[in-house]
C-alpha cells in the first residue's frame, strides 16, 4: 500500500497523470481541489492556498490498501513527507510549462500574465527546493504514458 506524492510545477502534468492512473483503478487525490486544500493569511498579509493538514493526516493515516497517489504542490507539503513512500518531482524546462498552461482547457490557470510570471518564480525559487527532498524525479518532457508507467513501477 506504497503512498506517492506526486509534485512539481504547473504544467508538469500532474493532473493528467493522476486521471490515467485512476482511470487504471488506482486510488488518487488531486489537492488542488475539494476538501484537501484552502486558503490561510500569512503574517505578512499575503495568503497561501495550503493542504488542509487534519483533512491529509486522515487520508493518509487511513490509507490501507493498493496504491495512493496524491498530487500538488503546497507550501506545507514537506510536513507529510514522512508519510509518503515516494516524493516525486515531474519537471520540465520553462517554455514547456508556458506552453501546456497557455494550451490546456481544463484550468484556466496560466493564462494570465502574472500568472505566468508566478510559474516562472516558482520554477526558478520552489523547484530547486522540491528537487532537493524528492526521492525521485521524472522528465515530464516525456509521453504520459511514460510518466505514468514510472508511477506505477513505484506501486
Amino acid at each position: 500500500m506504497p503512498k506517492v506524492l506526486i509534485t512539481g510545477m504547473s504544467g508538469t502534468g500532474k493532473s493528467t497523470a493522476l486521471q490515467i492512473l485512476g482511470s487504471r483503478g488506482h486510488r488518487v487525490v488531486d489537492t488542488d481541489y475539494g476538501r484537501w486544500s484552502h486558503w490561510v493569511s500569512l503574517p505578512d498579509g499575503t495568503s497561501d492556498w495550503v493542504w488542509r493538514e487534519d483533512a491529509m493526516a486522515d487520508l493518509l493515516g487511513g490509507h490501507r490498501e493498493g496504491a495512493l497517489f496524491v498530487a500538488g504542490c503546497k507550501s506545507n507539503q514537506g510536513k507529510f513527507y514522512p508519510r509518503f513512500d515516494h516524493v516525486v518531482l515531474l519537471s520540465a524546462p520553462a517554455e514547456v510549462l508556458l506552453a501546456r498552461v497557455m494550451a490546456r482547457t481544463n484550468n484556466p490557470y496560466g493564462k494570465r500574465p502574472e500568472e505566468r510570471d508566478a510559474i516562472l518564480e516558482n520554477l526558478r525559487v520552489v523547484e530547486p527546493l522540491l528537487r532537493a527532498t524528492a526521492t525521485m524525479e521524472i522528465d515530464a518532457r516525456a509521453p504520459i504514458e511514460h510518466v505514468v508507467q514510472q508511477l506505477e513501477e513505484l506501486a
